[in-house]
């Protein structure tokens, strides 16, 4: 029952997801815009596309933050952690009791991203951080390809017993795909406060979900009523 209560679920966010996909890249489009203040953080992107896919794929450090945002979470969400293991290429966290944010977060917790903008404020709290903002955008950008980079192999590459866990793959698949996009605008947001209006975006976002149901609603009215 409660596998079809997330499907259904999954089902009625699926415009959302189209449509904060679409506000993401315009949001991004703009950001690219603006080459002198981004150049940093696509050079960080494309320094680790290039890495990756043509010296090491970081497995290790993948698992590494995949296993401690699953214990964190669990933590945060009240769970006792019995045992963590990390390996090569997978590992696993052994807890009393999970849920779905405890399951999905390493799919949409960008681990490294967040430690380094930690570092970067707390560091600005003692010292001008300004002269080295663009080896911190390299950085970000480095990590944040990382994140979506092995977040996709992850899920793609091999079947995930997380997703059925979490309540299924659609559900799951989603739920990932939403917030990843959430994340990745409030990354930008974060960077390029200038250029990037979260606002605006939302209200796109939430005017166009409600019109693409009113229109599926009044199609299936539509259908029923000339139906019967």
């Amino acid at each position: 029952m409660i596998r079809l209560v997330k499907l259904f679920i999954a089902l009625l966010l699926l415009p959302t997801a189209v449509l904060t996909f679409a506000e993401t890249v315009r949001i991004l489009l703009a950001v690219l815009g603006q080459v002198s203040a981004a150049i940093s953080f696509i050079m960080g992107v494309l320094i680790y596309c290039a890495i990756h896919y043509g010296y090491y794929d970081f497995s290790r450090p993948y698992v590494f933050a995949h296993e401690m945002t699953h214990a964190l979470a669990a933590l945060l969400c009240g769970c006792r952690i019995k045992d963590v293991s990390v390996g090569q290429k997978s590992g696993y966290v052994k807890m009393d009791r999970c849920n779905t944010l405890v399951v999905l977060a390493p799919y949409f917790v960008p681990g490294y991203v967040i430690v380094v903008a930690f570092v970067y404020m707390i560091a600005d709290l003692f010292v001008d951080v300004t002269p080295y903002r663009q080896v911190f955008l390299f950085v970000i950008g480095f990590f944040t390809a990382f994140h979506f980079i092995q977040t996709f192999k992850t899920l793609f590459e091999a079947d995930q017993p997380d997703l059925k866990l979490a309540g299924g793959k659609i559900f799951s698949v989603v739920m990932i795909m939403l917030a990843n996009l959430v994340v990745l605008a409030l990354v930008l947001k974060a960077l390029f406060p200038e250029t990037v209006w979260l606002v605006q975006a939302g209200k796109n976002i939430l005017l166009g979900t409600i019109n693409i149901w009113r229109i599926i609603v009044n199609y299936i009215l539509e259908k029923a009523i000339n139906a019967a």
